[in-house]
Parts: structure tokens; sequence; C-alpha cells
């Protein structure tokens, strides 16, 4: 029985060795150039596979690129869970994270992947979408946590969350353009100041 099982174990494994293999090589190659600038053919030759195996993963590149931009935000969102976790004060945990955030998306890869192509790829609507699902939630609950606490004064969080989420994804571009690397310790400064003005006091 066992042994039966045994090949059908090795497929799906090499399955999932092509799919890592295309997500890895779309990622490098799509941050590097821009996803208007890469081919379908290109992609699949730096992964080591047919066209017809990314077919058998993906509809096309929009849908390897939905795969990579999807990768690269819970990246993101694990680095900031990350950060945030350290601290037990809820406020420490709420200005860590968004610190982390504009760390993590100051890397140029990221910046390109998730603020510049995502966007104009995919759409407004579905990047909104795929950016609350990775990680407005986590602002949300954070917030939460603070209204109820009596940190924040209570207001609807959906907003705040939009507000918030909306600045830093704002200035996270305006890094990606900017040359000078003081601007990002810069930028946290701001957001604290920012977000120290929520406070009850």
């Amino acid at each position: 029985m066992r042994s039966a099982m045994r090949p059908h174990g090795i497929r799906a494994q090499q399955r999932e060795q092509t799919r890592q293999a295309l997500l890895r090589e779309g990622r490098r190659l799509f941050a590097g150039s821009g996803y208007g600038a890469v081919g379908l053919a290109e992609i699949v030759q730096a992964a080591g596979v047919t066209k017809g195996a990314l077919y058998h993963h993906f509809t096309g590149k929009a849908d390897l690129f939905r795969a990579v931009l999807e990768e690269s935000q819970q990246e993101v969102a694990r680095r900031v869970a990350v950060a945030a976790d350290v601290h037990d004060d809820p406020w420490a945990r709420l200005t860590a994270g968004c610190e982390e955030f504009l760390t993590a998306t100051a890397d140029p890869d990221i910046q390109r992947i998730m603020l510049v192509d995502g966007p104009a790829v995919l759409g407004w609507s579905e990047w909104r979408a795929m950016d609350e699902a990775a990680s407005a939630r986590h602002l949300a609950d954070a917030l939460s946590l603070l209204i109820d606490g009596g940190i924040i004064p209570p207001q609807p969080v959906a907003p705040l969350v939009h507000l918030l989420s909306g600045a830093m994804n704002e200035a996270a571009l305006w890094l990606a353009s900017s040359s000078d690397p003081a601007d990002l310790d810069h930028t946290k400064a701001a957001l604290a100041r920012l977000l120290g003005a929520l406070r009850t006091g």
C-alpha cells in the first residue's frame, strides 16, 4: 500500500518544486525588470521548465504575478507580525509593526512588486483586496485593542485603518524614489508623531 502511494507523492513533490521555481524566478525577474518587460519565455527558461508546466500551475503571466504579489505581501505581513509580537504593550506593538512595514517596503524588490506593479497589473480594486487580506486585518486588530484599552478614543476602526494604511503605502512609494538613506528614519519619526496624535493622553 505504502509503495503504491510513493509515485504519487513523488509527482506531487515535483509539481510543488516546479511551482516554487516559477515563483522564485518570476519574483526575481518581475522585481529586476518590471512586469511589462518580462516575457513568459524568459520566466520558463529561468525556471528550467516548459510553458506547459507553467500553464499547469498558472493561467498565464498575470496569474503568476498575482501569486508572486501574494507571496510578497505575506512576507511583509510576517515581518510586521514578528516585530509587533516582540512587545507586550499594545501601543508598542502597533508602532513597532508600522515601523517594520516601512522597513520591509524599503526593499526595492518589494516596492516594485507590491506598490508599483501590483496596482498597475491587477487593477486598483483587486490590489486593494489583496492588500487588505494580507495586512489591514492585523492593523484593525491592533487598533481595536487600543480602543478597547482606552488608549485611543472610541471611534470606527475601518476609516482609521484605511487612513493609516494609505499613508504608509504612500510613504513607502515616496521612499522608493528617494536617494537619501536618512529619509527612512525621518519617515519613521513622522509616523511616530502621526500615531502619537491618536492617543488619548
